[in-house]
């Protein structure tokens, strides 16, 4: 068989040049609506390569039309047919209107006619750049625009990415179709409008705050995923900012989240992150630090079945955990710390349920400050183009106290969304902890853990002495 392939391949190149019978194939390509208005449509193109045949010589010819096609790839249809019936030698000729029409990569253009149509012996003709790749000073000029082309599309990326980056330093959104949750996207403001889920968005961070797990909050506010939530919780665009390209600016929107509750999110992301509750069996794992070196405190085990608390920085095999070498600090019994913390626990919450619940009343109207907020970023906006316009000083001092006012404004918004937040995050406590020493035993070891994290921030134990941090 092998022999039988040679064979034929040999009989097929020995025909003369002069036997052989030209047969074009005319590539027509066309991507928007917007190219064919500029007269690079089908028909139009269709026409213009079917006369340069008739110019060549060439009366055999057949079309392949990519309509609909951007040229930055050249997996196309009608391209790879093309590049299919040149490999099957069927054409002698390729011709098309315009170098982009073919491709506007210059590694794919060059591969097109270096790897597919002069090993071939195929001529390439374009008709605007009057290229015939069948002399050698076509082949020069093909490869010398089509670098050029390459360049001119490099300088377009490079100025819509310019482009780009100025609209986020202005505080306006880069646009595109992933517009967050929350927000609709307002083309002629060029920011982010809140809508009828910024509730639910809301909902997320206090949901999370309460310990429910990001499976859990999707389940209740039926965003179905909670890897959704968890990208929810951990976006900047719910504060008012634009994150673009790993930095960060102060966007025009209005904010979903106040920044209070925000990080505090975070904080409680990363802590679960890091210490990966769900995995220990033991009760305040993650919550212990060392009162005389700062280090954590760890659950050890100590002979059959028992345990014992100690210090990282006595513990040799995690030196990047050590804080002091020289730490004084003595095992602890884990009954008795576990037993004293709970006491305080129980006795805490009471005190939480006697207090007089004004977490969820009293909170602050803040709809007209934000109004008179938006109508000061307003006139802004307008006595800056007025300076554009026609420089003045006098506009420049009027600019320099309307953002003064906007300042105190914002630092006022700022304490009142803090205040609101520290009120909110109380209630929250309060509900958690309700009626906590009765279901006590009711929990799983997980659950329990879970309470301590929400209600206390840490647990530092020097010696015999143990000093509780709570979260309000």
């Amino acid at each position: 068989m092998a022999r039988k392939r040679n064979a034929a391949k040999t009989k097929q190149n020995s025909v003369p040049a002069s036997q052989i019978i030209p047969f074009a194939g005319l590539y027509v390509r066309v991507s928007t609506d917007a190219q064919a208005e500029e007269g690079y449509s089908i028909e139009e193109q269709q026409k213009r390569l079917i006369a340069q045949c008739a110019v060549l010589g060439i009366q055999n010819y057949r079309l392949y039309v990519d309509g609909g096609w951007s040229g930055s790839t050249m997996d196309r249809p009608e391209m790879q047919r093309l590049i299919q019936d040149v490999k099957e030698h069927k054409i002698t000729h390729v011709i098309c209107y315009k170098l982009d029409r073919v491709s506007r990569s210059q590694r794919d253009m060059l591969y097109f006619i270096e790897d597919v149509l002069l090993p071939n012996k195929v001529s390439f003709v374009s008709l605007s750049e009057t290229i015939d790749t069948g002399t050698p000073m076509g082949r020069l000029m093909i490869g010398i625009l089509s670098a050029f082309a390459q360049l001119e599309r490099e300088n377009i990326r490079e100025r819509t990415q310019m482009g780009m980056l100025a609209r986020v330093e202005s505080g306006l959104w880069p646009g595109g179709d992933r517009i967050p949750i929350g927000y609709d996207y307002d083309p002629e403001q060029g920011i982010l409008i809140p809508n009828d889920q910024a509730n639910t968005v809301r909902s997320c961070f206090h949901l999370y705050l309460r310990g429910f797990s990001p499976q859990a909050i999707a389940d209740t506010t039926g965003l179905k995923y909670g890897i959704w939530i968890q990208q929810i919780l951990s976006r900047k665009t719910y504060i008012g900012r634009i994150v673009y390209r790993d930095k960060e600016y102060l966007g025009k929107h209005k904010p979903i989240i106040d920044e209070d509750t925000f990080y505090r999110v975070q904080k409680r992301l990363e802590e679960r992150s890091v210490k990966r509750l769900s995995s220990s069996k033991s009760l305040l794992t993650g919550l212990m630090k060392c009162g005389h070196c700062g280090a954590s405190l760890y659950y050890q085990s100590w002979g059959k079945g028992k345990k014992k608390i100690g210090c990282y920085s006595r513990q040799k095999s995690k030196p990047y955990l050590v804080k002091d070498i020289n730490c004084p600090q003595a095992y602890c019994d884990p009954e008795e710390i576990e037993q004293a913390i709970l006491s305080d626990v129980f006795r805490f919450a009471l005190e939480v349920q006697s207090m007089n619940d004004t977490s969820s009343s009293g909170l602050f109207d803040t709809s007209e400050l934000e109004k008179n907020i938006d109508s000061v970023d307003a006139q802004i906006k307008r006595l800056y183009r007025l300076y554009a316009a026609d420089p003045d000083e006098t506009l420049l001092e009027t600019l320099d106290e309307l953002k003064e006012k906007r300042q105190k404004m914002q630092d006022k918004l700022t304490k009142m969304q803090s205040e609101d937040s520290r009120r909110v995050a109380h209630k929250e406590i309060k509900e958690t902890i309700d009626n906590l020493e009765n279901i006590w035993n009711f929990l799983s070891i997980d659950e329990q853990r879970n309470i301590l994290h929400i209600i206390i921030e840490s647990v530092v134990i020097t010696d015999d002495q143990i000093n509780i941090n709570y979260r309000i």
